[in-house]
């Protein structure tokens, strides 16, 4: 389970006093999630979902991150809207973290998406990039080549304490980052990216996208790399192997919205192979560093890896 920061209904009370979102009926730890506490909150005025910002989300960040959902959700994109408090802010304190109240928004996220949902999630994030091309904050990537490299230089110190199978890991991240280099160099169009479009991020409601959630690693970036995120994580099954039909229909929906000129189609395969790595890198860390504390079961950073493969073959010559 996914709570790294406990909160008591008193502690809950005490933080809404701020707010004018009514009392507290009941307060539900929500299980999904690796980077950030997350409680359902139900008030006699409604259901929001309270967030204790975690180790990896850099506070300064915030104000971009709760920027651009406020500012995509204003213009109509679905995503939830941060919660003012009595003083027009976003933020507050709660348990020694940093801690928001954010709309609740209603649907479920896609376990065995369709074609036709694989499509509907690339038109969405396609929409994404277009509504935020007016949004005025930047962020550098809190997870780029630079922190790829800090991550692995850790594991590398920390191999003592890893497996055999999470050694053989780290020999292989360490060639792949000294073979990619930075392949951020490309002069590609871009703007705000959410950079963890994944399935769970993605809610469905009645065949639709009702909600993208989660925008704490949002970031100023290239588009095609933000889609190269995706679809890493949408088209490829549970032990990292392509699925063809899933890229094809994913892209094709991106593509039915905002089309890739040349220069992002060729740069794509490269593209993922980065963004294969980066959750490579960051699972790798995450696993060998796992403080058994934390209520939250480390994901496997192998099934990422097999994904540079896919990517590094469909690379042009």
């Amino acid at each position: 389970m996914a709570v790294f920061t406990p909160v008591s209904i008193a502690d809950a009370e005490a933080f809404l006093a701020g707010y004018d979102i009514g009392e507290v009926v009941e307060l539900t730890a929500i299980a999904e999630g690796v980077e950030n506490t997350n409680y359902r909150l139900d008030t006699t005025r409604g259901r929001f979902v309270l967030t204790l910002f975690e180790g990896r989300t850099d506070e300064a960040s915030l104000p971009f991150c709760l920027g651009l959902t406020a500012h995509l959700a204003a213009r109509g994109f679905p995503c939830p809207t941060p919660i003012e408090d009595r003083k027009g802010g976003w933020l507050g304190r709660l348990n020694g973290r940093a801690a928001a109240v954010i709309e609740w928004k209603t649907g479920a996220w896609m376990r065995t998406p369709s074609s036709a949902d694989q499509a509907a999630a690339g038109a969405v994030l396609a929409r994404l990039h277009l509504t935020a091309a007016d949004f005025e904050l930047r962020r550098e990537n809190p997870v780029g080549p630079a922190m790829w490299r800090r991550l692995a230089d850790r594991c590398v110190e920390g191999e003592g304490r890893a497996s055999d199978a999470d050694r053989a890991l780290i020999r292989q991240v360490q060639a792949t980052l000294a073979r990619l280099g930075d392949p951020f160099t490309d002069d590609l169009p871009g703007g705000a990216i959410h950079a963890d479009y994944f399935p769970d991020n993605v809610l469905f409601e009645d065949g639709a996208v009702s909600a993208v959630i989660d925008f704490y690693f949002g970031c100023t970036g290239a588009f095609a790399y933000d889609l190269a995120i995706a679809l890493s994580a949408w088209g490829f099954d549970a032990e990292g192997r392509a699925m063809p039909d899933a890229l094809t229909a994913f892209q094709r929906g991106y593509e039915s919205v905002r089309p890739l000129n040349s220069a992002e189609r060729e740069a794509l395969p490269r593209l993922g192979e980065a963004a294969a790595l980066r959750f490579t890198v960051t699972r790798l860390h995450d696993r060998i560093f796992h403080d058994p504390a934390n209520l939250v079961t480390p994901k496997d950073p192998a099934v990422f890896l097999r994904r540079m493969d896919h990517w590094r073959a469909t690379e042009p010559a």
